[in-house]
């Protein structure tokens, strides 16, 4: 699926509440600027039977208290499986994840820090890191350029 027909899928699998269709409308094309700088228009990511995504907890080397919560994002099959922590579990499988419904999910996922999309087939050291704070605030961006706000009436 190339980004536009994925950005479609995720506008018509959107819940029709009147706003959220008009918000990945918005934001579509912040997420293929995103999506065209990496390497691959799908990723496997490895999850519970459940459909829940792995989460994996990094520890900062010099400093142990610096922790934070990543989702890897695998350029592969094989590399989903392959070495990875949990790659074992018969309670996980992976499953390819188109890469800009990646990007509009980890807007939501509270407790995850980042995505790292590993670039390089059989390389795990390939990998670019999306922050989801900065995510964020490209998207707080672009929706305040759409909609400025707006002035309530009774000002004076």
């Amino acid at each position: 699926m190339d980004l536009d027909q994925q950005l479609r899928a995720l506008l018509e699998e959107a819940p029709q509440d009147g706003s959220t269709p008009g918000a990945i409308a918005a934001i579509a094309p912040l997420l293929k600027q995103i999506a065209l700088q990496l390497r691959h228009r799908e990723y496997y990511i490895r999850q519970s039977l459940d459909q829940q995504w792995m989460l994996t907890e990094l520890v900062h080397r010099g400093q142990t208290e610096t922790t934070k919560t990543v989702i890897y994002a695998f350029p592969s099959l094989n590399d989903a499986a392959s070495g990875a922590k949990g790659a074992q579990d018969p309670r996980l499988m992976a499953l390819p994840v188109p890469v800009t419904h990646i990007l509009f999910q980890i807007l939501a996922l509270e407790g995850v820090d980042s995505v790292i999309f590993v670039e390089t087939p059989g390389d795990p050291n390939s990998g670019v890191e999306v922050q989801r704070t900065i995510l964020q605030a490209l998207v707080r961006e672009q929706l305040a350029q759409i909609s400025p706000p707006t002035i309530p009436p009774d000002i004076a």
